[in-house]
C-alpha cells in the first residue's frame, strides 16, 4: 500500500469506493484492516485484501473555527494545573481521531468555560505518561513542580491517570511537609469524547477545592455515579476501589474530608487549614523497598530473593490482623534473617479496613517479637511510600513508621466502612 497514516486517500474495493483520512493503527489492532475517517466523521474498517486500488486524493477544505482569545480576570485567585498525563487533561481531535493534550489555559477554559468564572488559570506540563509507568523518581518531579507553583498560586490541581493516583497522593503528602495551600489530585475514568465522561465535573470541583481553605494533599473525584458532587479524599487515606466506575475512589478507615459541588459549595471538616506558606519539597526516597502480598502457599524464596538482593525494607500485605504463616511454609526464618540484616519489615493488612495488631494471637506475637513493625490502620500502598521516604531520609523506621505524618495513621479505628457499589 502506497499510503500511510495521515494521508487522505481514495480506496476502491470490488463493491464500493471510499474517501477519507487514514487513521493511525492502534498498537494492538490487527494489520489486516485499514481504518478510514470518512468526510461525515464516521470511521470505517476495510480489509486490506479487499482493496483493489488506492490513490492519494485532494482533501476537502474544512473551515476552522476562529481561535477565541480568553480574557483572564486578574482579580480572581490564581490556580495552577500541573498536568502529568491521563485522560482528564486531553481532548479528541476529530480531524485525526487521536487524543491530544489540553496544553494551555485557553484549551482548558474552552473545554470547561466555567473555570474562568472563579479562577485565573495557569497550566504547567510536568510530564505526559500513563500513571502505571510512574515510579518514585517521577513522584519527586511532580512534588518539585507543585512546590514551584505554590510559590505563585493559591493552590494547585494535579491531573493524573487514575491507576496509581493514590500512590502519588501519598507520596506528595510526605514529600511536601508543612504544606500551607491546597494540592488537589484529580483524574478521569471515562475519556472526554464519551457522553458519560467524568472529567468536567472532576476538574471543576478540584479547582474549587484548590482555592479553598483545605491545605492538604487531597484526591477529588466523583462521589456518586451521577454528575452531582465530588468527594474530597485525604491523600493518605484513599484507594481506587473499582476499575471503571466514576465513583471508584473511596476513603478507607475514615470518612472523606468532605464534599464539593461545582458551584463552589464545600462541606468539610477535620482538615489542616490554609496558612499561606509554600513547602520545601523533600523528595528523598529509598527505591529498594518492596510491597508483597501473602497468599496461601507463598514460597518464602520470594522473601529470600529480596533479602539477598540488598533490599532495605519490605512491606507485607498480611492476612487479617497481620498474620503470615508460622508453620509449614513458615516465614519466621526468612523474617528473622531479614531483620538481622537491618532490613525493615512492616506489616499491614490486605483487608484494607480495620487495623493490624501484634498481640491478639500467639502467631502474631511470634512475628512481632522478631522486630516487625505493625503499621496500625495504614493502607499497604501508603506504608510502602512512607517507608521509602523514611529510609531515604535516614530516619529510624521504628520511631517514624507509626507516627502520624499526614493523616495516614490513627491510634483508634473508627467504624467507617465503604458503602456498597
Amino acid at each position: 500500500m502506497d499510503f500511510k497514516a495521515g494521508d487522505y486517500v481514495e480506496l476502491k474495493t470490488k463493491d464500493s469506493s471510499y474517501r477519507g483520512l487514514v487513521m493511525p493503527r492502534p498498537d494492538l489492532a490487527d494489520k489486516d484492516h485499514v481504518i478510514l475517517k470518512l468526510d461525515n466523521g464516521y470511521n470505517v474498517g476495510i480489509r486490506v485484501k479487499d482493496i483493489k486500488s488506492s490513490k492519494k486524493a485532494a482533501k476537502p477544505a474544512t473551515p476552522k473555527p476562529p481561535k477565541t482569545k480568553i480574557k483572564i480576570n486578574k482579580n480572581l485567585p490564581q490556580v495552577s494545573i500541573v498536568s502529568t498525563g491521563g485522560t482528564i487533561a486531553s481532548k479528541i481531535d476529530y480531524e485525526t481521531g487521536g487524543v491530544v493534550a489540553l496544553s494551555s489555559a485557553e484549551d482548558l477554559i474552552t473545554a470547561v468555560p466555567e473555570l474562568n468564572e472563579f479562577i485565573q488559570l495557569k497550566t504547567v506540563q510536568a510530564m505526559n505518561d500513563m500513571s502505571e509507568n510512574f515510579n518514585p523518581s517521577i513522584w519527586g518531579q511532580i512534588a518539585e513542580a507543585v512546590a514551584k507553583e505554590l510559590k505563585v498560586s493559591e493552590g494547585v490541581v494535579v491531573t493524573h491517570g487514575t491507576d496509581t493516583m493514590h500512590y502519588s497522593t501519598a507520596a506528595l503528602s510526605f514529600m511536601l511537609p508543612d504544606l500551607g495551600k491546597p494540592v488537589v489530585f484529580t483524574g478521569s475514568q471515562r475519556s472526554s469524547d464519551r457522553g458519560s465522561s467524568d472529567s468536567f465535573l472532576n476538574l471543576l470541583c478540584s479547582a474549587q477545592v484548590a482555592r479553598s481553605d483545605i491545605a492538604e494533599v487531597s484526591l477529588v473525584m466523583h462521589g456518586s455515579p451521577s454528575d452531582n458532587f465530588c468527594n474530597i479524599n485525604r491523600g493518605t487515606r484513599v484507594r481506587k476501589m473499582h476499575t471503571s466506575r466514576r465513583d471508584a475512589f473511596r476513603s478507607i478507615n475514615e470518612k472523606p474530608i468532605g464534599q464539593v459541588w461545582p458551584n463552589g459549595e464545600i462541606k468539610a471538616e477535620g482538615y489542616r487549614k490554609r496558612s499561606g506558606g509554600a513547602p520545601k519539597p523533600d523528595t528523598r526516597f529509598e527505591e529498594k523497598v518492596a510491597l508483597i502480598k501473602d497468599f496461601p502457599g507463598f514460597d518464602t524464596s520470594i522473601l529470600d530473593f529480596l533479602i539477598d538482593n540488598d533490599y532495605k525494607g519490605i512491606v507485607i500485605e498480611a492476612t487479617g490482623l497481620g498474620h503470615v504463616p508460622v508453620r509449614g511454609k513458615s516465614w519466621l526464618e526468612s523474617l528473622k534473617r531479614a531483620i538481622e540484616q537491618d532490613i525493615t519489615i512492616v506489616i499491614t493488612s490486605q483487608c484494607l479496613y480495620g487495623r493490624v495488631h501484634p498481640f491478639v494471637y500467639s502467631n502474631l506475637r511470634k512475628v512481632s517479637s522478631l522486630g516487625a513493625i505493625y503499621a496500625e490502620d495504614m493502607l499497604p500502598e501508603v506504608a510502602y511510600v512512607k517507608l521509602g521516604c523514611i529510609l531515604g531520609r535516614k530516619l529510624d523506621p521504628k520511631e517514624e513508621m507509626t507516627k502520624n505524618w499526614a493523616g495516614e495513621v490513627s491510634k483508634c479505628s473508627g467504624f467507617e466502612f465503604s458503602p456498597e457499589f
